[in-house]
């Protein structure tokens, strides 16, 4: 993505360490984890590979338009998961914005915009905003997990809050790819 390196190798640090937390996820014994836990171990990593900066390399053509099937099929699969799960409609909309992403990258690699913001990164814009905040606000009531006697103790698989952080952490990298777009 355009903009400093400094920011952007932090930016792929923390895509890369949501996407190994959400690889440990996939371990859970909850089955409904597993499954969201692939699908944001996909854009974990996915993002982390698209936030490297433009100094260190600019990719060809050809892998932007890979990244762009990539995330529009996980975003098919996401289309299909929200028959059953409200939650998998967040999954829609960051596949989708990814696809987008790269899409645009695609058109114009390594050239930023000069009209303005585009309706849709304005849209994408404003429902990541909003989710950082309303994922923020969910952390904070957030009680420790305890465990009962005799109870199997909690790993790390299992860890509610961490997953939201983990979903907060990729939400706040979302909106600065947008911003840098």
């Amino acid at each position: 993505m355009h903009g400093p390196a400094s920011p952007g190798w932090l930016l792929v640090a923390l895509c890369a360490a949501a996407g190994a937390y959400c690889l440990l996820r996939m371990r859970s014994a909850v089955e409904e984890q597993r499954r969201a836990a692939g699908g944001e171990a996909l854009m974990g990593f996915g993002m982390a590979v698209m936030a490297v900066p433009a100094a260190v390399a600019i990719p060809p053509r050809g892998v932007w338009i890979a990244y762009a099937l990539v995330f529009g099929a996980a975003a098919l699969r996401a289309l299909w998961a929200a028959r059953t799960s409200a939650h998998h409609l967040h999954h829609l909309v960051g596949a989708g914005a990814m696809a987008y992403m790269a899409a645009a990258m695609a058109a114009s690699p390594g050239h930023h915009g000069h009209g303005g913001i585009p309706p849709l990164t304005g849209a994408l814009l404003l429902y990541f905003a909003a989710y950082v905040l309303w994922s923020g606000v969910r952390l904070v009531p957030v009680a420790a997990v305890a465990t009962a006697a005799g109870a199997r103790p909690v790993g790390w698989s299992d860890r509610p809050e961490l997953a939201r952080v983990c979903r907060l952490s990729m939400a706040i990298a979302m909106l600065a790819m947008l911003l840098t777009l």
